[in-house]
Parts: C-alpha cells; structure tokens; sequence
C-alpha cells in the first residue's frame, strides 16, 4: 500500500491555510487508501449495496465520473468477470450491470476491507468527537456548495436567471 506523508505547514501559513491543507491530504489519503470513488472497487461495493444489478444510467446518474470514465471501469470488470452487461428486457436502450459470482465475492471482500478501513481511520475520535467532527462537515460541505453555487451564478447568469 503507497504511504501518504502528511503534511508539513510552512511558516506563517494562516490556520485557515493549515486547515485547508490538511483536507487536501485527507482527500489524497481516502483516495489511496479508502479505494478512490470512482474505481473497480467502489463499482463493485455500490453494486454490492443495490443487489447486484443496476442500470448503467442510474450508476452513472449517482457516480462523479464521465461517461467514457465509466465505462473504462466497466470494461475493465467485465474483462476479469466480475461483472455482466446485458441489455434491459424494460428498455432495451439500457444496460443492467450485474455482479458475477466471483463479482460478489470481491465485493464483498472490498466492502470488508472498507468498512474495517473507516472504523480504523477514526478510531482516534470518541463517539462525541465523531458527532461533532460530523456536524462540522457538514456545515463546511453546505457552505462549500454555497460557494460554488454563487461562482457558478457569477460565470453564467444566465444560469441564475433560469434558476429563479
């Protein structure tokens, strides 16, 4: 597994910088330990959490990934047998995803490695610290759409405009 080193702030960054920082490496370390959010292994567990089957719109309707992106990925388990793709006997312009049954054991093994991974990685907080750290977030993620929601109003008003 890569090692993330954390990092170092420099001299006379603000606390805001500090902090903003830090979340660039948590970001990074989730990425390369947590199994990333758009790869073979979150495919494989967000198949796992529906059943087994979805339509390849409705898992790129939920997933931040491109089309082309994603169907790389799915390519790609095909390729190792871990998945199906057929088309749907309701909409034959679809594609049901299915897992294989060597699919479902590597989701599953992947779904047991993630979920001891999050309680590993925040095995530092108290169940307090967790809800409080949570609640945090969530105001940041909030305002953090806020932002760009306001940025995106700037560059295009048109987009305002329909919005209203």
């Amino acid at each position: 597994m890569p090692t993330c080193s954390p990092p170092k702030h420099p001299e006379g960054l603000s606390r805001q910088g500090c902090i903003l920082q830090d979340l660039g490496y948590f970001g990074h370390f989730l990425h390369m330990h947590g199994g990333g959010r758009s790869g073979k292994q979150h495919m494989l567990i967000k198949l796992l959490t529906v059943g087994g089957t979805l339509q390849q719109r409705d898992l790129q309707s939920t997933e931040p990934i491109s089309s082309a992106s994603l169907s790389e990925v799915l390519t790609k388990l095909e390729r190792e047998g871990l998945i199906t793709r057929t088309r749907s006997e309701q909409d034959r312009r679809q594609l049901d995803i299915t897992l294989t049954d060597e699919g479902w054991k590597e989701a599953q093994a992947w779904a047991d490695q993630r979920k001891s991974f999050e309680q590993d990685a925040l095995s530092v907080l108290s169940e307090d610290e967790q809800v409080q750290l949570l609640d945090v977030l969530d105001r940041m993620v909030t305002h953090w759409n806020t932002i760009e929601e306001n940025e995106r109003e700037k560059a295009m008003p048109e987009w305002a405009s329909r919005k209203a």
